[in-house]
């Protein structure tokens, strides 16, 4: 009796447990909902805030990629489909950025190699490959205003500029200079960030959950839109892999059971809860696949690049506007206060000191002296009898002396 009882209690407990945690689960499954209304709500609000402004000149578009993705190809090969392919040719405007490289496949219109010496930065400062690479950057940003001078300049002349950087990520993304260069851009142009994708290198969950992390820090960094190139479209094509693991969770945790099965992965508990994290990110996240070797897709960039312009007046260029009408605001009225202090000094000193007053022209006799003698001609001026000397017995002896033309006697000791 004694053990059915004890069995029966356990029972007990283990059930008011279940209970317990199905409804804590419920009320967080429905906080999660309200919160996602919430988010909804205010993303309408933010929509409905939108000033409808428009934002004049070109579409600037940074290629980041990482080494081999085919950054450098894609750049070549937007020019070859501006300049050749297409009728009529889009007005585009190149700019390279990459001091490192030997040879360019175009001519591009402004080079960062005419400016700076990669070799001579390295031998100056007696730096590596990455730092020279850094160091021409950071001396490259020092003149971009010049470069925002030319495009302002000729803005109307192009409808996209296309600017290649270098091939390590990091000396572009996570420096100085390249946050400078992103920053000054994108606040002159509607300017989108394009990140390049090896597609056959991530077919593998690890790497391509790599990749989308990387694309993710891009956006947190930059706050630009963001438009991702799976590039090499035609060896592997990225919509049958890589698409479907961004639009289904479910599709890549299969793929992570197939590599766990095999042996080939020991952190899938980390992609499968990084998938999760990172499923909004995928709604939001613009995409295409290219192949830049072929020029398949390349048209669709095209257009998707001409789309992000509104996407960046809407997000943004309608930030950056509200926070310089704040500034604006915030100085007048810095300027106001100030103006007021001062007016309240300078009633406080004049009442509290008299003396000040007389000096600032009241009824001040000295005042008055001094204004008529400054305000008459320099002739009546000069007719003033000059003030009274005091004469002393050594000034009438020398006077003496100096009549006779001789020298008073020595003074006795």
């Amino acid at each position: 009796k004694k053990k059915k009882k004890k069995k029966k209690n356990e029972m007990n407990y283990i059930e008011g447990e279940h209970e317990e945690l199905e409804d804590y689960y419920t009320s967080r499954i429905a906080a999660e909902e309200e919160e996602t209304e919430d988010d909804d709500e205010e993303e309408e609000e933010d929509e409905e805030e939108w000033d409808g402004l428009r934002t004049e000149g070109p579409v600037v578009a940074l290629c980041i990629g990482l080494a081999g993705s085919g950054k450098s190809t894609l750049f070549h090969r937007l020019h070859y489909e501006a300049l050749e392919a297409s009728d009529p040719p889009k007005r585009c405007y190149f700019i390279n950025l990459d001091p490192a490289t030997r040879e360019v496949p175009i001519e591009a219109n402004i080079d960062i190699r005419d400016t700076v010496d990669y070799k001579g930065v390295m031998r100056e400062y007696r730096l590596g490959p990455n730092g020279a690479i850094v160091t021409s950057l950071n001396l490259f940003a020092t003149q971009f205003g010049q470069v925002i001078k030319i495009l302002e300049k000729r803005a109307s002349e192009f409808d996209y500029v296309i600017i290649d950087t270098p091939g390590q990520i990091e000396a572009f993304t996570w420096s100085a200079s390249g946050q400078m260069i992103a920053d000054s851009l994108a606040s002159t142009f509607a300017t989108t960030i394009i990140y390049v994708v090896d597609s056959p290198k991530s077919q593998s969950p690890a790497t391509f959950m790599s990749n989308m992390v990387n694309a993710c820090s891009i956006l947190h960094k930059y706050e630009l839109p963001l438009l991702t190139v799976f590039n090499k479209s035609d060896v592997i094509d990225p919509t049958e892999s890589c698409f479907q693991w961004m639009d289904d969770f479910e599709a890549f945790h299969q793929a992570l059971d197939e590599e766990e099965r095999s042996g080939q992965s020991y952190i899938t508990s980390l992609h499968r809860s990084m998938s999760l994290v990172l499923d909004e990110f995928y709604r939001i996240l613009n995409r295409c696949a290219v192949s830049a070797a072929t020029g398949k897709g390349i048209d669709d960039l095209w257009q998707k690049l001409s789309d992000s312009k509104l996407l960046y007046d809407k997000s943004y260029g309608n930030a950056l506007r509200k926070r310089i009408s704040k500034a604006r605001s915030e100085q007048t009225e810095q300027i106001k206060s100030n103006m007021a202090r001062l007016r309240l000094d300078m009633n406080s000193t004049t009442d509290a000191d008299p003396d000040f007053t007389q000096a600032q022209g009241g009824n001040s006799t000295l005042h008055d002296s001094y204004q008529q003698q400054f305000s008459m001609p320099r002739a009546a001026q000069s007719t003033r009898a000059a003030p009274p000397r005091v004469a002393s017995t050594s000034s009438t002896a020398y006077n003496n002396s100096a009549a006779t033309n001789t020298l008073p006697p020595p003074p006795s000791s």
